[in-house]
């Protein structure tokens, strides 16, 4: 599919009130084929979906270590993974510690997640991504670890307000891009 074709229909399924403010840009290289698959998603003229500006506001992170040093990340631990430590421990490790000890691995896999997934947008193809997203159900774009997937998604007209309000706690453990882009979607409900 052309670009000019993808993103009409990209654009189609943009949330009403986000329309004109969110824009896809891909720049075209006639002599570098390799180059096609990079595209750029502006907000409100700047460019935010874009992993090697310094001038960016969204975080993009080097190691794991900054992640789990990241004070805006807050990982909820469960009762299940508090008793998965204690078991784990035979119970010789007072309550307080065990909490600490089921943070810290669920922050450890946390990180990991969010440095594959950034990983893989650096290595991706925009208009691959943006035809799955067209052709995949929204649920499935919502809950998907690609971060492009879950940022069309957030813009797209077809995910309500009851929704984008229910899912403020998943959004927690996404990628700052991600919840840079639920935020907004949210503030125009």
């Amino acid at each position: 599919m052309s670009w000019s074709k993808l993103k009409q229909q990209l654009e189609s399924f943009l949330s009403p009130a986000l329309n004109g403010r969110v824009e896809y840009r891909a720049p075209g290289y006639r002599y570098l084929p390799d180059k096609s698959g990079i595209c750029y998603i502006l907000v409100d003229k700047k460019n935010v979906l874009h992993m090697s500006d310094k001038t960016n506001s969204i975080r993009w992170y080097q190691t794991e270590l900054e992640i789990k040093n990241d004070p805006d990340i807050q990982v909820p631990i469960s009762s299940d993974e508090i008793e998965a430590v204690r078991k784990g421990t035979k119970g010789t490790v007072p309550e307080d510690r065990l909490i600490v000890m089921a943070r810290s691995r669920k922050s450890t896999e946390h990180a990991k997640e969010l440095l594959s997934a950034q990983v893989s947008l650096s290595k991706s193809n925009f208009t691959v991504v943006a035809n799955k997203f067209l052709t995949t159900p929204i649920e499935e774009s919502l809950e998907s670890n690609d971060i492009l997937l879950n940022v069309l998604a957030l813009v797209d007209k077809r995910v309500g307000k009851k929704r984008i309000i229910n899912m403020s706690e998943k959004i927690k453990l996404k990628h700052p891009i991600v919840q840079y882009f639920y935020e907004l979607r949210r503030n125009t409900l």
